[in-house]
């Protein structure tokens, strides 16, 4: 295993120790798209463990430089704000946060912070389901006239809407961790049986329609 996936399986195992990444087949969630899945993931978890968030917060250093030298670091409300304030600390850059709406009050501001026209912007989102949020935000910080060197994310799911609307909106991205990735070190560690990962995979190739025991 080479050293990207295996540190994209750590992210993985992380995830999945902490319950950061919840995979119930039997019991599904019902998302707030409608859509029944049998996997809920809130990265939100890895800020209440030191050496997990550490680990996470080097592994965003060691993505950013496979792109463009960033001036700025932006985190995408609400997930990305943590770890993006923490990536920029370490780099010692500017951060800034792109709501997902704009206020209704006082300046109306949609992107919090003191961006520069000329700054170059790279974007952390703690999770890519559909892209719609992360392509907001990079649609709002490119209106506001900023370059952006691309996008990371702790996890994705790896649907291809995701795909086509980064692609779509031209903007590079990489995960820490994925779907596939997941699945397999979930069921090297007996998070899930044989059974529960051929479920799991189902959802995956047709999340929309997926529904229980089908």
């Amino acid at each position: 295993m080479n050293n990207s996936k295996n540190n994209a399986a750590k992210v993985a195992d992380f995830l999945l120790n902490i319950n950061a990444v919840k995979l119930q087949p039997s019991n599904p969630f019902k998302w707030a798209s409608g859509w029944n899945s049998p996997i809920y993931c809130d990265n939100r978890k890895i800020l209440a463990y030191p050496k997990i968030r550490e680990f996470i917060k080097n592994e965003f250093i060691s993505l950013i430089k496979e792109f463009d030298t960033p001036t700025c670091i932006a985190g995408v409300a609400t997930g990305g704000i943590a770890i993006g304030a923490i990536v920029a600390e370490e780099l010692g850059l500017p951060f800034c946060y792109v709501r997902s709406e704009s206020k209704s009050h006082g300046m109306k501001n949609n992107i919090e912070g003191d961006l520069k026209l000329e700054d170059k912007v790279f974007v952390i989102e703690d999770l890519i389901s559909s892209g719609k949020s992360s392509i907001k935000a990079v649609r709002d910080l490119k209106e506001f006239g900023v370059e952006i060197t691309g996008l990371g994310a702790i996890f994705t799911y790896g649907f291809e809407v995701s795909e086509n609307n980064f692609s779509e909106e031209s903007c590079s991205f990489k995960t820490l961790s994925n779907y596939s990735v997941l699945l397999e070190t979930a069921l090297k560690n007996n998070y899930i049986s044989n059974e529960e990962l051929e479920t799991l995979v189902k959802w995956r190739n047709s999340p929309s329609t997926w529904t229980p025991n089908a």
